[in-house]
């Protein structure tokens, strides 16, 4: 089955919750891993924002493993909303931070995306990573609406391949819109690098996922790009996501050169959701 920009409409949080709102602030744990405070500030409402299944404010943190061993946490969070290009936008970021017994590997990755709040696009993508003594920092702008992005920190830019671009961490929260049929398998090309497509995203199965947050009724996926990185081909990542509207990552489970690595949901703190789709008359 080949996808387009299928939205899962999603039933919105009461009123109330939009109303009252969540913000974020960053801090840091013991683990040097950042955490989101809860604070009264309201995000407003936007009636053209896409329907979906998060919102400023949402924090899942996760048990880090390399190997069979406990290495650190890891983290997704939708940090607020933004501006840029002068466009609203979701400020998300993924990071992981740990080393297993004797600091054999070290890892303490930052990804963090700019998802546009209406059209689903990517709009700046930063990717951070440091893994033993391998490291790497990129720095995108995406351009959806003049077709081209741009590479800030080696001045370097291409034409995007698609009028919708995604980067890596985009596409997982744009996973969480989309039907997830088992054995359907859908196909974009969204990826905002030519060499990136086409994505192919496999719905493998249904599975009962324990973690440390408790025990969960999932969807499992294979997402697939075409690149090196956490989803690439030979990388075989798997994503459990929960069979709900919430659509929230359970657990993660990818390969890299050296070792594996998995996410184990360990907490949830509920986002709240900018769209109006849903509300009560009057709100």
């Amino acid at each position: 089955m080949t996808g387009g920009n299928v939205i899962l409409a999603w039933t919105a949080m009461a009123a109330v919750m939009v109303t009252a709102g969540m913000a974020q602030a960053q801090a840091q744990d013991s683990d040097g891993v950042d955490t989101v405070a809860v604070t009264s500030e309201a995000f407003t409402p936007d009636p053209l924002a896409a329907v979906v299944p998060f919102g400023p404010g949402e924090y899942l943190r996760y048990k880090l493993k390399i190997g069979p061993l406990n290495a650190g946490t890891g983290f997704m969070a939708v940090r607020g909303i933004d501006t840029v290009q002068g466009h609203p936008t979701y400020h998300i970021q993924m990071g992981m931070k740990g080393s297993p017994l004797f600091g054999a590997v070290r890892v303490d990755d930052l990804y963090e995306s700019w998802l546009d709040t209406r059209q689903l696009v990517s709009r700046r993508y930063v990717k951070d990573v440091h893994m033993n003594d391998y490291e790497k920092y990129k720095a995108f702008e995406i351009y959806p609406e003049d077709g081209y992005w741009e590479r800030t920190d080696e001045d370097k830019f291409d034409d995007l391949p698609t009028a919708l671009p995604l980067d890596e961490i985009a596409f997982v929260y744009f996973i969480r819109t989309l039907p997830l049929e088992v054995g359907e398998t859908y196909m974009f090309n969204r990826y905002f690098k030519k060499e990136g497509n086409p994505v192919v995203i496999k719905v493998l199965r249904k599975e009962v996922k324990e973690v440390p947050a408790g025990t969960f009724n999932t969807i499992v996926i294979q997402p697939i790009i075409q690149t090196s990185g956490l989803f690439s081909e030979g990388g075989e990542a798997e994503l459990y996501f929960t069979d709900d509207e919430d659509r929230y990552l359970v657990y993660m489970r990818t390969k890299l050169p050296i070792f594996s690595m998995t996410l184990h949901l360990e907490e949830v703190t509920r986002g709240v959701p900018i769209h109006t789709q849903g509300l009560q008359p009057g709100h």
